[in-house]
């Protein structure tokens, strides 16, 4: 049995994740696609719109056999850790024989061609390197421009879209990885990643955040439009979760020493966010202050949820050599016991209930304990309970 993986977070699931998955299953040939999705932080620095139990229940009703966890750890960290993490998981599962990914062009030669340009460094390249992250530029978007300025065998526009950078990075792990899985773009349908105008069906994510926050009868109408049946109805009683603000308590309350560890932290870029948090003691309102052409705002974002739950650099980078575990979150009830079978046939543990975590150990518990707190920390804004050691069957 061959399965088809898709790295996602669904912040929220809509008609163009649906899309990706149905995809996804047709052009890889694979007879079960698997999600490894990010639990309840998001790569943008941000509370996900809805737990990551309900997220994951919706991607199963739109298409997938089952979603598993990208730990917390990976989720909230830069588009290379990120990668890392899922790629580092997904390998470990034999049954997995390709990844499916979004993109804004690109075809599997050359996002593998440019991939294995990042791994290649010369004198030249490396002199280059060093130079571009001077100012505090992002390990990526250095690296990416030392490419071009050095005459590397790339395709530009595969260093410079998002979805097209992250394609590159889950191309680029899998190949460090020694992986033999397949990467298969999808191209994006419908709104660019973060375009904010509502369109009638294919909407970015982004878009329909800003939707959910309106709440309009409007907003609503153009939700419906563009969400499956069950994600809609999730959007039409959505509520804002006082993250914003526990993060900036967070990272007041926090030596800046420990901030300082997070990984998107650089030159100083703690002190910075603190000294303007004092004065400015709105997201909304500091991150305009604190962002400069050095640090994007996702990036400061990210720094606030890495400090908010305790990750460091140094563990993450370790999580990812390490063997860890494949944390289910939802699995489709048809099938679900042959797909349990091939899961855990990997080599990491499956972690299905609460008596698969006597499982773990050293780096593994540790990666898993953060993910368990990430959900606390969740459980505590939303005002709910939910089960760290659940498995949905839907």
């Amino acid at each position: 049995m061959k399965f088809c993986a898709v790295i996602c977070e669904y912040n929220p699931f809509h008609n163009g994740h649906a899309y990706q998955l149905a995809e996804a299953r047709r052009r890889s040939g694979c007879d079960k696609v698997l999600c490894i999705m990010s639990g309840n932080f998001t790569q943008r620095g941000e509370a996900a719109v809805f737990h990551k139990y309900e997220r994951a229940r919706h991607a199963v009703l739109g298409g997938a056999d089952a979603v598993i966890e990208l730990p917390a750890a990976f989720a909230v960290s830069p588009a290379e850790l990120f990668a890392r993490g899922a790629v580092h998981i997904l390998a470990s599962l034999p049954c997995v024989a390709a990844l499916a990914f979004g993109c804004e062009s690109g075809d599997r030669e050359q996002f593998l061609r440019t991939a294995r340009a990042t791994l290649t460094e010369s004198k030249q390249f490396r002199a280059q390197l060093k130079e571009n992250m001077r100012d505090g530029t992002s390990y990526i978007r250095a690296r990416n421009a030392a490419l071009l300025a050095t005459g590397a065998d790339v395709d530009e526009a595969l260093l410079t879209s998002p979805n097209n950078i992250l394609g590159t990075e889950y191309c680029r792990a899998l190949l460090a990885e020694g992986s033999a899985i397949e990467p298969v773009p999808v191209a994006r349908v419908g709104a660019g990643y973060a375009d904010t105008a509502l369109l009638p069906d294919f909407s970015s994510a982004t878009a329909l955040r800003g939707a959910m926050a309106e709440g309009t009868r409007r907003a609503r109408r153009a939700l419906k439009r563009n969400m499956p049946a069950e994600a809609f109805r999730a959007a039409c009683a959505f509520t804002p979760l006082p993250y914003a603000p526990a993060a900036l308590c967070a990272l007041l309350s926090a030596p800046p020493d420990r901030t300082a560890q997070c990984p998107d932290c650089a030159e100083g870029l703690e002190n910075r966010i603190r000294s303007m948090a004092r004065t400015n003691p709105v997201l909304d309102d500091l991150l305009p202050k604190v962002v400069t052409k050095r640090y994007t705002a996702a990036r400061v974002r990210r720094v606030l949820a890495q400090n908010f739950l305790g990750i460091a650099r140094e563990d993450v980078l370790a999580y990812a050599q390490s063997p860890l575990y494949v944390k289910t979150l939802a699995v489709r009830k048809e099938g679900a016991e042959e797909t349990l079978a091939a899961l855990g046939e990997g080599t990491f543990p499956l972690i299905v209930r609460k008596g698969d975590y006597s499982l773990l150990k050293k780096e593994a518990l540790a990666c898993f304990t953060l993910d368990i707190h990430a959900n606390d920390l969740y459980n505590a804004l939303a005002g709910a309970h939910t089960n760290e050691f659940e498995t949905l069957f839907v």
